[in-house]
C-alpha cells in the first residue's frame, strides 16, 4: 500500500513538473520551433491532466499576461472570493484572518480547478470579474477529457489493483492537495507580495504606466540564477523575465538573465529578485496587510545585481 500511494503521488508530481517545464511553454508557442507541435503538445498535456487548454489559454495569455495584478482583468491571479488581493476590494471582517486560513484554502485550488472552476465557466456562473464564452466543441472537450481523467486516475486503479477504492480516493485526494500546495507555492509569490503593486485603470480604462513597466512592477523573481529552479519549475521562478518575454522559452532564462538585469539598471527599473524566503515571507505580510487595511503602500525592494 505505500509503494501504491508513493508512485501515485509520484506520478502527480511529475505531470505537475511536465505542465511547469512543457505545457506552460508550448501554451506560449515556444516549447519546439513548429507550430503545429506546440498547439498540440499544450492541448494534449493540459487536456490529459483533466483541464481544458482552451480555458486555461484565454485565462493565462490573453488576461493574465496582458492585465497583470489589475482588479477586473486578470482572472489568473485575482480569483478567489475569500481572499482580499486588492485595495479595490471590499474589506470584510473574516479577512483579518485570511494569513491564516490561506494556507487551508490553498489545498484545494487544485481540486476546485478540476471540479469546480471550470465548470463555472461552463454554465457561466463564475464569481470571476470576466467570462470565458466557449466554442462547443471546447465544452465537449471538457467533459471527455475529465471523463478520460478520472477513468485512468480512479476507475483503472480501482479495476487492476488490489488496493480498493478506498485507497484509491484517498491517493487521488492527496495527489490534489499536493499539487495544490506545489502550484500555489510556487505561483502565488510571484504576484501576491508587499513589494508588488495593484495599478488601478482610471475612468477611461488606461494605466498610467507602460504595459513593460506593468510586468516588472507586478512580478517577484526568487532564485532567478538557480539551476535547479530553472530545471523543475519551468523557469517560473523568474517570473518577471517571462512576462516581459514570454515568447522566450525557459531554457535561456539563464543565459539571458545577467542581460536582462542590466538593461533593467540601465533604465532605471526596479528589478526584484529575492530568496524564496523573502518572497514567501512578503506574501504572507502581504495578505496580513490586505486583511486588516483598506489600502497598503507596498515596500521599496532594492535592486541587486546579484
Amino acid at each position: 500500500t505505500i509503494a501504491f500511494y508513493s508512485f501515485y503521488l509520484l506520478m502527480g508530481l511529475s505531470i505537475l513538473l511536465t505542465a511547469f517545464n512543457i505545457s506552460h511553454d508550448a501554451a506560449h508557442g515556444v516549447a519546439v520551433k513548429s507550430k503545429f507541435w506546440n498547439k498540440l503538445l499544450f492541448s494534449l498535456s493540459f487536456n490529459l491532466q483533466g483541464n481544458n487548454a482552451y480555458v486555461w489559454g484565454k485565462n493565462h495569455n490573453e488576461s493574465h499576461h496582458l492585465y497583470t495584478n489589475i482588479e477586473g482583468s486578470d482572472i489568473d491571479v485575482l480569483n478567489n472570493p475569500v481572499l482580499r488581493m486588492t485595495s479595490t476590494q471590499p474589506l470584510k471582517t473574516f479577512h483579518k484572518y485570511q494569513y491564516l486560513y490561506a494556507p487551508i484554502l490553498s489545498l484545494l485550488y487544485s481540486i476546485n480547478w478540476f471540479f469546480v472552476r471550470e465548470f463555472l465557466m461552463l454554465f457561466r456562473k463564475s464569481s470571476r470579474t470576466i467570462k470565458v464564452d466557449m466554442p462547443f466543441v471546447e465544452v465537449i472537450k471538457l467533459i471527455l477529457f475529465k471523463l478520460l481523467y478520472i477513468g485512468y486516475m480512479i476507475i483503472l486503479p480501482v479495476y487492476l489493483l488490489p488496493f480498493g477504492i478506498y485507497n484509491v480516493l484517498l491517493a487521488f485526494i492527496l495527489n490534489h492537495f499536493m499539487v495544490s500546495i506545489v502550484f500555489t507555492s510556487v505561483l502565488g509569490v510571484s504576484h501576491l507580495s508587499d513589494y508588488v503593486e495593484h495599478p488601478t485603470p482610471d475612468k477611461e480604462g488606461k494605466l498610467p504606466i507602460s504595459w513593460p513597466t506593468l510586468q516588472m512592477s507586478t512580478s517577484v523573481d526568487y532564485n532567478a540564477k538557480s539551476t535547479f529552479l530553472n530545471w523543475t519549475l519551468g523557469g517560473f521562478n523568474a517570473h518577471a523575465m517571462h512576462h516581459i518575454l514570454p515568447n522566450i522559452s525557459h531554457v535561456h532564462y539563464l543565459n539571458l538573465l545577467p542581460i536582462f538585469i542590466e538593461t533593467a539598471q540601465k533604465h532605471g527599473i526596479n528589478y526584484m529578485n529575492m530568496s524564496y524566503g523573502q518572497a514567501l515571507r512578503s506574501y504572507y505580510r502581504f495578505l496580513y496587510k490586505m486583511g486588516r487595511q483598506q489600502s497598503i503602500i507596498p515596500l521599496t525592494y532594492e535592486s541587486k545585481a546579484s
